[in-house]
């Protein structure tokens, strides 16, 4: 396959883990969520890969540390390709998480792919969903956290939910 990256642009890789995604399990660990990206990414011939790592914080919080250092980067020009596992690992704000993926990605030139709802920006029907995908997270999100406390309630543990 021929290699897709822009020279002396990076991949970015986009993972983000609030408290409450920890409770449900495995599945978006961010060790997981590493490795799911970097599989993706190697297998379409993507290099010059960046971490960006947000652990522990709330997908209703823009205000991450390695969320800012990657808006910074791609405002810099510095990215080519952006990489996350799914829609909400971006954010639960579907206004905020519209105008990253919709605006101003596209104005910076940015390739966004949400792999696991299959968004990729350089697709061009593969994004029709999208906006509905980010309408639904705050209920969605909601619903988990609501289960996650019951979980922990239920197990002795003394969980204090965050807003995911």
């Amino acid at each position: 396959m021929a290699n897709r990256q822009t020279e002396e642009k990076i991949t970015a890789l986009y993972e983000r883990l609030s408290r409450d995604d920890d409770l449900t399990g495995d599945s978006n660990s961010i060790l997981n969520q590493k490795r799911y990206l970097e599989s993706y990414a190697a297998q379409r011939g993507y290099t010059n890969i960046v971490h960006y790592t947000d652990d522990g914080w709330s997908g209703g919080n823009f205000d991450r540390p390695a969320w800012k250092r990657l808006v910074a980067d791609i405002e810099a020009g510095k990215v080519a390709h952006l990489l996350c596992k799914d829609l909400s690992r971006i954010g639960r704000n579907y206004l905020q998480t519209g105008f990253y993926t919709e605006v101003m990605f596209r104005q910076n030139g940015v390739h966004f792919v949400a792999v696991a709802n299959n968004i990729d920006s350089e697709e061009q029907d593969s994004g029709e969903f999208a906006p509905f995908l980010i309408r639904l997270q705050p209920p969605m999100s909601e619903e988990r956290r609501r289960k996650a406390s019951e979980y922990a309630k239920q197990n002795g543990f003394n969980a204090k939910a965050d807003n995911d």
